[in-house]
């Protein structure tokens, strides 16, 4: 039976499905594999369905950086962040470039100078923690700090003179650039400053602010302590003034001691701030809440998509300081005599950051998967079949006890063989286009 005898050339020009039949699923592979290469009187005697499914995965994975034909794009516009996300798919990219008005693309090229590394709050003496000043009264579980600290948030922990073992900020509030800090211990209850005996007052006293879980307090991108603002502990939403709530943008941290930890905000929209989790206690007016972003901006980073690009200067330097030996120009670097922007990939936050001259333009990359991210795209060209045969029957016998070397060494060579079949028909080579580049490569050609 043939392998279209199902479906009609009218069925196919109505389905969406153009171009199928030069592929054959993974499903398939494994199983034709379990069909022609396991069972009595074969090389493998025996072999599970899962066995042989994980194999052809790997097959897969490993076959689509460097012999199947995998790569992907995608087109974005580049913001004012200077930086895109990268794909859910991405492995490695292969190119990435910009598009002018015609459609022709640029490349763009990677920059080993610059980084966006963590870069956690340090105080006065380098150390990693939030350091301020507080009066401390002996009645009071109320600090008075001697600034505005918009970094110091619920739960930290609190530690210093007279402050017992274990407390944390259980509640912040500002007015007039002071902060103003409540201290409580882990279950909620007051703690008042003491010296193990009496409760103490104390002026001027050093207070150190630090992570719960003993993380580094890292630099936020930005933070906003908004005010007049109002919620109930039947509504997700927080209602204040649409001027006030601007800067309010999605994801943001809610630092409040009627809110969880952890709550966020997930959606803005005019004066209404909708949030993750419900209040403990309802606010009629006058609230006042901190709102932190989550994200992390390193002074690297700010200064690089600040200034402007090496590549947009375009003196000529043409004077006797430059160029003394009649218009020669030695030490030129070639990876920046280019005019069409930079970028590097910050791989542990996902994230490409491009140039400050690429701010607007459309940016296309073209990027590599492993193919098994979805089931439709696990299936192989057909030029590859064979090779993922063999790649599946030398793993499974590699990993199998009592085989003999001999047979191993058969199929590695024969694995290697099918797999350098398969990257020279997908190459996709073509007499007459190889013939036609070489037209202007000073060669004569003849037919």
């Amino acid at each position: 039976m043939g392998l279209l005898d199902d479906t009609t050339q009218q069925q196919y020009y109505q389905e969406n499905n153009y171009g199928n039949y030069q592929f054959t699923s993974l499903d398939d592979i494994i199983n034709q594999f379990m069909v022609v290469y396991v069972g009595d009187q074969k090389i493998i005697q025996k072999a599970s369905r899962i066995d042989v499914a994980f194999h052809a995965q790997r097959a897969m994975q490993e076959l689509s950086f460097d012999t199947f034909k995998s790569i992907k794009s995608q087109e974005i516009t580049v913001p004012a962040t200077l930086q895109m996300i990268l794909p859910q798919d991405y492995v490695n990219y292969t190119k990435i470039s910009w598009a002018d008005s015609a459609g022709i693309k640029h490349s763009l090229y990677p920059t080993s100078r610059t980084s966006n590394p963590p870069n956690p709050l340090q105080n006065s003496d380098g150390d990693f923690e939030i350091t301020a000043v507080g009066t401390l009264v002996s009645t009071s579980s109320d600090i008075v700090l001697d600034a505005e600290y918009k970094d110091i948030q619920i739960g930290m922990v609190v530690s210093g003179p007279y402050i017992p073992i274990g407390t944390i900020v259980g509640a912040t509030s500002n007015s007039s650039s002071i902060t103003t800090i409540t201290i409580e211990d882990n279950a909620g209850i007051a703690v008042l400053p003491t010296d193990g005996v009496n409760a103490i007052s104390n002026s001027g006293t050093t207070l150190t602010f630090t992570n719960t879980d003993g993380s580094l307090i890292l630099e936020k991108e930005s933070s906003y302590i908004v005010e007049n603002l109002s919620w109930n502990i039947t509504d997700y939403k927080i209602t204040g003034t649409a001027s006030e709530l601007t800067n309010i943008e999605v994801g943001m941290f809610v630092s409040h001691d009627n809110f969880p930890i952890g709550t966020i905000v997930e959606n803005v929209s005019n004066t209404t701030i909708v949030v993750s989790n419900l209040p403990d206690t309802a606010v009629a007016s006058g609230g006042e809440v901190t709102f932190i972003s989550p994200k992390s901006q390193s002074d690297t980073w700010s200064s690089y998509k600040s200034a402007t690009s090496s590549e947009n200067n375009n003196d000529n330097y043409q004077s006797d300081a430059y160029w003394p030996m009649d218009g020669s120009r030695f030490g030129l670097d070639p990876q920046h005599a280019q005019v069409n922007g930079s970028f590097y990939i910050d791989c542990s936050g996902g994230k490409i950051h491009f140039s400050s001259n690429v701010s607007g333009k459309t940016v296309v990359l073209d990027y590599i998967s492993d193919s098994v991210g979805k089931d439709d795209e696990m299936q192989v060209h057909k030029f590859a079949e064979e090779a993922m045969y063999k790649w599946i029957a030398h793993a499974i016998l590699s990993t199998r006890a009592n085989i003999p070397e001999f047979q191993i060494a058969r199929f590695k060579k024969e694995k290697i063989a099918e797999v350098r079949k398969a990257k020279l028909r997908l190459s996709n080579i073509k007499l007459e286009e190889i013939t036609q580049i070489l037209r202007g490569k000073s060669k004569q050609i003849k037919h």
